[in-house]
């Protein structure tokens, strides 16, 4: 089984942009790069284009996890729906490479679609992950005080919805 980006862990971020992938994450770019060798640095995806109405972070791929995103694109038929989710997924987008110290850089282009200034918060979310500004996050969260949510009860609710079972 592939392995996943999972937990958050909030990083500094330097005047040049420069910011650590947690090292966990950096195992999941390893193994989700065909290119990678033992000594190489695997490459990562930044997609910086509004993928969502309440979300306004940066989602990052391994090459694998991309490469899956771009097939369930071309599935779809052309049109101009596809054309919009092609421009919001793949058109704001941009290879990194992660480099020897473990390191991305956040062009200020990156920086400033999320707000980002000096910490970065990065959340693992299975398949890909996110990078956040810290407070924007706690709000997105409701980490602040907000209505508490039961995750095992939704997943079985929509399991059930979606004709799973429990």
């Amino acid at each position: 089984m592939a392995k996943r980006f999972r937990g958050e862990s909030t990083h500094k971020v330097d005047g040049k942009g420069r910011v650590s992938i947690p090292a966990s994450f950096r195992r999941v770019l390893e193994e989700g790069d065909p290119d990678w060798t033992d000594g190489l640095q695997p490459q990562v995806v930044i997609v910086y284009g509004r993928h969502s109405n309440t979300k306004n972070c940066l989602l990052g791929f391994s090459m694998v996890g991309i490469a899956r995103l771009e097939e369930q694109i071309d599935e779809l038929p052309h049109g101009e729906e596809r054309e919009r989710i092609e421009r919001q997924l793949l058109t704001r987008s941009t290879h990194a490479a992660v480099d020897d110290t473990g390191r991305i850089v956040l062009s200020q282009k990156l920086r400033e679609t999320a707000g980002i200034t000096d910490e970065a918060v990065f959340a693992g979310v299975g398949g890909r992950f996110e990078i956040w500004q810290p407070a924007a996050y706690e709000a997105h969260e409701g980490l602040e005080g907000g209505e508490p949510f039961d995750a095992m009860r939704a997943l079985a609710d929509a399991r059930r919805k979606a004709g799973l079972g429990p």
